[in-house]
C-alpha cells in the first residue's frame, strides 16, 4: 500500500502561467497515484492548459480514476452544483474538481451495493488566496451520497466554505457507495446477503486514503507546489476516519482533529440498540416516553452537578463520580413504587432499573450493579459488560439528527437507522432491519423486536467476527508508532454528554494506547484528548435540564467554532502543544478549562465562572 504521492519518476522542470483566469501547466508533473489495494500506472509527460472547467477531465491520474467534473465558482455564487440553491455563497473565488477513483462493485442497477467507485470533491481557492494548507473533512453516518450523477454534491458545503474562506485546499468523499441517507445501510450487503467486502474496504479505509491522494495530486498540479500542511477534520463516522488515517496511512497528514470518534464501530453500533432492547424485553416492549425519560435524567443531572464547585451548574463535570440511582429516589418514583411522584412523568422501579441499564451500558444477560458500586463509567470495561452506556444526565430521546437511543413515538419505537442497519449486518440477516433496509433475499421487518439480550450479544460477537469482512471498519488498532514516527499531532475531544457514541470508547482506546506506545508522556507528544462536560454528538449541549428550580438551565463552556481545529494548527505549526483549553458557554458568563486526559477539572475557590478558578489535576 502507497504511504504517500510520488510526482513521476523525475520532476520536470515547469512554472504555472496565468492568463485570463487560465491556468496553463507548462510541462505538467506527472502524477502517480497509487490506490490502496490497486495498481499505479503512469501518463506520458505532456503540457496541459487548463481552466476551472471540464478540460481538466483530460488531467491522467493514476488507473481506474477520472475526473468527471469541474466548476468554477466566483466570489458571491451559492456554493451548488445541481442548480438547488445551498444558501451558502462564496466568500471569493474557487475551483471546484469531482472525481471518480474505481473500480467500485459492479451489480444490478436497482441493487444499493452497485457502485461506479468513489466519488471525491476537491475545493480549490485561487493561487493568491492560498495558504498552503489542505484541510479536509471527515463524513458521517454511513457516509454515501445521494446519487451518482455529476451534478450531486456530497456532503454540505462545508469544504467549498474552507476553500473559500479559510484558503485551504478542501476535500470531502462519499466512502464508495450510494445511500440515500448517511443513516442506511443497506449499500453493505450484496443482492445474495454475503458482506459487501470491496464497498466495506473502500467505507472504511480505501476512500480515505483516496482523498489525501487525490487532494494532494490536484494541489501540485494547480499551484505547482507540495503543501505546507495537510489536516483532516472529522467527527462521529469522521472522528473514527480519522482515527483510521493515523493508524493506516499515517504519512497523509500532518495534523488530525477526531471528535466522537466512532470506533468499535460493529460492536458500539450494537450496544447503541441495547436501550430500545431494554424495554423490549424489561418493559413488554412499552418505551419509556420523553417525559420519563426527561425527569429520571433532570434528577441525575440535579443530583450530580454539584460536585466539582459545591453548587449547582446545570451540567455534571464528572460522570465518573455521578452515583445516582432512580430506584432509590421517591421524587421520580410512582407511587405504586412507593415513591412520592403522582405525575404521568413518573417511573416504576422496573422503569428506573431499565434507565439504570441503559447507562451502565450493555451486558449479556440484562444484568446490572448497583450504581453504588458500579456506575459503568470506566475506562477498561466490567467484567460482565460488552460496551459502555451513555452517561447520566445525557438526553435519551433526542439527538442532532432528531431521535436518541431509547426515542419513541406514540407508543412506537424509534431507534437509530444506522445501529439498526448495522446489527442486520453483524447478523446477515436484513429482516432484523427496518423496511428501509433494501434486499434482493428479503427487504427489513423490524425483525430485531424479538432479540433477548443473548441475541444482542451474540451480534456483538458477530461483528467483532467479521472484521475483516467489513474491513476493519472498528478503527482499534492502538499502534500509532507511524503517526508518532513522522511527527503527526493528533488532538481528539469527545462530549460527555453525547447522545449517540459513548464517550468511554474513546477513552478506552486512548488508555490503551498509552499503555502500549510507552506511557503518558510519550503519548501525549503527539497525541492529546479533551473530554468536553454538557456537550452532545460532534457539539452543543447534550445535556439535559436540572430539576427546575434546584439547578439552572443547562448552558457548559462549550469549545468554539474552529477552536480546537486552530489548537491543532497551531500545534503543527508552531510546535504550540496544547495544554488547557479554556471554553466558554453561550453568552459568556462560564469559563472553564479542558484538561487533557487524564488530567481532571479542580476548583480551587471564587469565582465559579472564571477559568482563573480552575487547575487541571492528576487523577
Amino acid at each position: 500500500m502507497s504511504k504517500s504521492l510520488k510526482l513521476g519518476p523525475k520532476r520536470s522542470k515547469g512554472r504555472a502561467v496565468s492568463v485570463s483566469g487560465m491556468l496553463f501547466l507548462a510541462t505538467a508533473p506527472i502524477l502517480l497515484l497509487s490506490a490502496c489495494g490497486g495498481s499505479d500506472s503512469s501518463s506520458s509527460p505532456a503540457t496541459v492548459a487548463a481552466t476551472c472547467d471540464n478540460s481538466l477531465t483530460s488531467l491522467k491520474l493514476g488507473a481506474g480514476t477520472s475526473i468527471t467534473l469541474a466548476r468554477q465558482f466566483k466570489a458571491g455564487d451559492d456554493l451548488n452544483l445541481n442548480g438547488t440553491p445551498s444558501g451558502t455563497t462564496a466568500a471569493n473565488d474557487v475551483c471546484m474538481v469531482k472525481l471518480l477513483v474505481g473500480p467500485g462493485n459492479p451489480g444490478p442497477a436497482s441493487a444499493p451495493s452497485t457502485s461506479s467507485g468513489i466519488h471525491i470533491e476537491v475545493w480549490l481557492p485561487t493561487k493568491a488566496n492560498w495558504g498552503g494548507r489542505i484541510h479536509v473533512l471527515g463524513g458521517g453516518g454511513f457516509d454515501g451520497s445521494s446519487a451518482i450523477g455529476a451534478l450531486d454534491q456530497i456532503g454540505s458545503t462545508q469544504a467549498a466554505s474552507i476553500a473559500a474562506t479559510e484558503g485551504a485546499v478542501s476535500a470531502v468523499a462519499d466512502g464508495g457507495h450510494v445511500a440515500a441517507n448517511p443513516g442506511v445501510g443497506d449499500w453493505a450487503m450484496n443482492p445474495d446477503g454475503s458482506v459487501n467486502t470491496t464497498l466495506w474496504t473502500d467505507f472504511a479505509s480505501r476512500a480515505l486514503h483516496q482523498m489525501a491522494l487525490q487532494s494532494r495530486a490536484l494541489t501540485n498540479a494547480f499551484y505547482l507546489q507540495q503543501p505546507k500542511h495537510a489536516y483532516f477534520d472529522g467527527c462521529s463516522n469522521g472522528g473514527r476516519e480519522a482515527n483510521s488515517e493515523a493508524q493506516n496511512n499515517p504519512d497523509d497528514y500532518d495534523g488530525i482533529l477526531a471528535g466522537s470518534a466512532a470506533m468499535n464501530w460493529a460492536k458500539f453500533s450494537t450496544n447503541a440498540m441495547y436501550p430500545q432492547v431494554v424495554m423490549q424485553r424489561d418493559l413488554g416492549g412499552v418505551p419509556l416516553t420523553s417525559q420519563q425519560l426527561g425527569i429520571v435524567s433532570s434528577a441525575a443531572v440535579s443530583a450530580c452537578d454539584g460536585t466539582l464547585t459545591g453548587r449547582h451548574d446545570g451540567f455534571i463535570s464528572d460522570p465518573a463520580s455521578c452515583r445516582y440511582d432512580p430506584t432509590q429516589d421517591k421524587t421520580v418514583l410512582c407511587t405504586s413504587s412507593g415513591g412520592t411522584n403522582a405525575t404521568s412523568a413518573c417511573v416504576t422501579t422496573v422503569q428506573a432499573q431499565a434507565i439504570n441499564k441503559m447507562w451502565y451500558g450493555q451486558t449479556a444477560d440484562g444484568s446490572v450493579p448497583s450504581p453504588a458500586l458500579d456506575n459503568g463509567f470506566n475506562e477498561q470495561l466490567s467484567a460482565n459488560q460488552l460496551w459502555f452506556g451513555v452517561t447520566r444526565g445525557t438526553q435519551l430521546d433526542t439527538s442532532p439528527f432528531g431521535t436518541g437511543l431509547a426515542s419513541s413515538a406514540a407508543g412506537v419505537p424509534l431507534p437509530q437507522g444506522i445501529d439498526l442497519d448495522q446489527l442486520a449486518l453483524n447478523l446477515q440477516n436484513p429482516r432484523i432491519s427496518s423496511p428501509s433496509f433494501i434486499n434482493a433475499t428479503g427487504n427489513g421487518t423490524n425483525g430485531w423486536l424479538s432479540l433477548t439480550y443473548q441475541d444482542l450479544a451474540n451480534a456483538s460477537a458477530q461483528g467483532d467476527a467479521l472484521q475483516a469482512a467489513f474491513g476493519h471498519v472498528d478503527t482499534n488498532n492502538t499502534d500509532l508508532s507511524g503517526f508518532k514516527a513522522r511527527n503527526g499531532k493528533l488532538l481528539a475531544y469527545h462530549g460527555l454528554a453525547d447522545q449517540l457514541i459513548t464517550t468511554q470508547g474513546t477513552t478506552n482506546y486512548y488508555v490503551n494506547v498509552v499503555n502500549r506506545i510507552g506511557g503518558l508522556a510519550a503519548t501525549q507528544a503527539f497525541y492529546k484528548y479533551y473530554e468536553v462536560p454538557g456537550m452532545g454528538h460532534c457539539g452543543g449541549i447534550g445535556t439535559v435540564n436540572g430539576v427546575t428550580g434546584v439547578s439552572p438551565a443547562a448552558n457548559p463552556p462549550l469549545p468554539a467554532t474552529n477552536q480546537l481545529y486552530n489548537v491543532l494548527t497551531a500545534w503543527v505549526e508552531q510546535g504550540n502543544a496544547p495544554d488547557t483549553i479554556v471554553v466558554k458557554n453561550s453568552d459568556a458568563s462560564i469559563s472553564r478549562p479542558l484538561c487533557a486526559y487524564p488530567s481532571k477539572l479542580k476548583y480551587n475557590g471564587g469565582d465559579t465562572g472564571s477559568a482563573a478558578s480552575y487547575s487541571c489535576a492528576s487523577s
